[in-house]
């Protein structure tokens, strides 16, 4: 009756098994690191060669680490301590950057955990520790919305110089005069016909006529309220997902990057601590820009010679040739639409694809065919400094907006280039508002407080529970410890971020999960007192209990799933733990806790007494 099967109490006990392998790294901590990562868009880094320029850095150095680790995206020095840490940056920075002024590579302050490789090995990871408990930097970024319609504005009527001319219609000149673009006419004529052309061609107008005389009739467009919302929502997608690709390079584990209000982004950076760096990152501008290659015969032996040609600059391309550049600026990104990797349709190398929009495509179609056989360089510019991220030659005349980019490149630096060139500048400017530093020593209060809370929280339903229910109290005491170890579990599994809400959550599972095994006793009690045998009031009491718990739970449970849905930030981070430990207290409390109490009195064939505490019988 009160036996589970072999393999029932195998699979309980290998659950309790990985649980407590997978909660192990969250008791080794932190310790310091150096995080190296690639300081310029078109760099690729490459952890072969740099792993063994680093290790060499720290031998002449004399300093040694305790691991290193390579992702995608960085190289990580673990050291013992903050002093071999700020050395070890030291000499990395020197090795890499032997050019201060224009460094190729980040080399930023970071924690790693301390977990032993067996355990990294097997994916036994911490949960990420949120701003409250790690210590970080939090920022306030407010988007320029008007600057985004601005530029929209620009975009808008050279667009419409460009429709105009190609319908031949006659106009007296189109400017942008604050929020409108105003279009000039000498007859009605022309500015009807001008009308139902951009009426034609595009809804995200709305125009109006006004007459200041006789031979000045205006035409005003202005953007639709669609039209203006869609601009807007698109900074901020298109400036969040800049920000993830920027916020990479520090390697921050499960940074908080979202948007507030309607202008407005949050980013917390837990565990940076090197906050100038950040700033320095998060603030960076990006320009796309097309010049055409200076090829005059001994123009560029003369600028590597130092004596750069008048009206030209030197930059390097992506293998680190010298490229003579002209300074006039062909074409900018602002023009750029859409860039998607791809294949060349004859030679089928890998290319990126580029769309153009109106004005961008005329500028482009122009250049082309007064350029051919020559080289046009596409540039990036980051903080005042320019890199080539290609110099192709151009074939032949390039019209209808759509532009390759090939020759000389991977299928995945096809991709990398594509990412760049797509999100690699703000859609709109953006301002620090407000920016707040958490130390690591307030962040280890945070945690210690936490953990006393939950501990002591512990210990008072553990002595309750031992001194009411005898045995059967030790017995959920144990089914609540192994809730709790499930739980840290779980959290560390789906790399979840742990926040001081996260761990209210907890303390209130804790009360919870216990309810659990309340319930059970008292139902067992019940039958004992009915006059029940104990084996058959132990089957009874987890049997009918189960319905009881069970729809407790559920209710529970949809309280906390409207929270994650709804809720944000902190509210989020409390729903979690408390959806992800109501699930496991189902397991503990019913599971785990007949489990033991099977193998307790299980065997026996006949139990005369329940070690369960006080049983008052009617009429006593």
């Amino acid at each position: 009756m009160n036996r589970y099967p072999l393999w029932k109490n195998i699979l309980i006990g290998l659950v309790l098994f990985f649980g407590l392998i997978y909660t192990l790294p969250n008791f080794f901590g932190e310790v310091p690191a150096v995080q190296v990562s690639s300081g310029k868009a078109t760099l690729k880094l490459d952890a072969a060669s740099l792993t063994g320029s680093i290790e060499q850095a720290l031998r002449d150095a004399q300093i040694q680490s305790t691991g290193l680790f390579v992702d995608a995206n960085s190289i990580r020095v673990r050291v013992a301590d903050t002093d071999t840490q700020l050395r070890a940056k030291d000499a990395i920075e020197k090795r890499l950057n032997p050019d201060p002024r224009d460094p190729s590579y980040v080399v930023a302050l970071n924690l790693l955990s301390a977990s032993p490789t067996w355990l990294t090995a097997i994916h036994a990871l911490p949960m990420y520790l949120g701003l409250d408990l790690r210590g970080g930097v939090h920022f306030l970024l407010e988007v320029d919305m008007p600057g985004a319609v601005t530029k929209r504005l620009d975009a808008t009527a050279g667009d419409l110089r460009t429709l105009l001319r190609d319908k031949n219609v006659r106009h007296a000149g189109i400017t942008r005069e604050g929020n409108n673009v105003v279009l000039r006419f000498r007859d009605a004529g022309q500015r009807d016909a001008a009308r139902g052309a951009i009426q034609g061609s595009t809804a995200d107008l709305q125009l109006a006529d006004r007459d200041d005389a006789a031979d000045d009739l205006k035409l005003i467009a202005t953007l639709s309220q669609a039209a203006q919302k869609n601009i807007r929502d698109f900074a901020i997608k298109q400036n969040i997902s800049t920000l993830h690709n920027r916020i990479n390079e520090l390697g921050v584990a499960e940074p908080v990057i979202q948007q507030q209000g309607l202008d407005r982004i949050v980013v917390q950076l837990p565990g940076v601590q090197d906050v100038a760096k950040a700033k320095d990152i998060l603030g960076r501008t990006a320009t796309l820009e097309v010049r055409l290659v200076d090829e005059t015969p001994g123009a560029l032996d003369a600028a590597l010679a130092g004596n750069v040609p008048f009206g030209t600059e030197l930059y390097k391309e992506r293998g680190g040739a010298p490229v003579l550049v002209k300074n006039q600026v062909v074409l900018t990104g602002d023009r750029l639409t859409d860039a998607q990797p791809g294949f060349d349709g004859q030679s089928h190398e890998p290319a990126v694809h580029l769309t153009l929009d109106a004005a961008g495509s005329r500028i482009f179609r122009d250049v082309t065919r007064e350029n051919v056989g020559k080289r046009m360089a596409i540039l990036l510019i980051e903080k005042g400094k320019g890199e080539v991220v290609t110099a192709p030659v151009i074939r032949t005349e390039i019209g209808g907006g759509r532009v390759q980019i090939s020759g000389r490149m991977t299928t995945q630096e096809a991709s990398d280039v594509a990412l760049l060139l797509r999100a690699g500048s703000l859609a709109a400017p953006m301002e620090i508002i407000e920016e707040r530093t958490i130390g690591p020593s307030l962040g280890a209060d945070n945690i210690a407080k936490g953990f006393h809370s939950t501990l002591w929280g512990f210990v008072a339903i553990a002595t309750f529970m031992c001194i009411y229910y005898a045995l059967f109290g030790f017995v959920s005491v144990i089914a609540l410890a192994a809730n709790l170890l499930l739980l840290v579990a779980l959290l560390s599994l789906l790399q979840a971020t742990l926040t001081l809400p996260g761990i209210a959550a907890m303390a209130l599972t804790l009360g919870m999960a216990i309810d659990a095994n309340v319930l059970i006793n008292e139902r067992i009690r019940e039958e004992l007192r009915n006059g029940v045998s104990p084996q058959a009031a132990i089957h009874a009491g987890y049997e009918r209990a189960f319905d009881t718990i069970l729809d407790s739970n559920i209710t529970t449970l949809i309280a906390g799933i409207a929270l994650l849905v709804f809720g944000s930030g902190p509210v989020r981070g409390f729903a979690v733990v408390h959806c992800l430990g109501i699930l496991t207290s189902m397991f503990s409390a019913i599971l785990v806790s007949r489990m033991l109490v099977n193998l307790i009195y299980g065997r026996r064939r006949k139990v005369e007494s329940l070690a369960i505490g006080q049983v008052w019988k009617p009429g006593n």
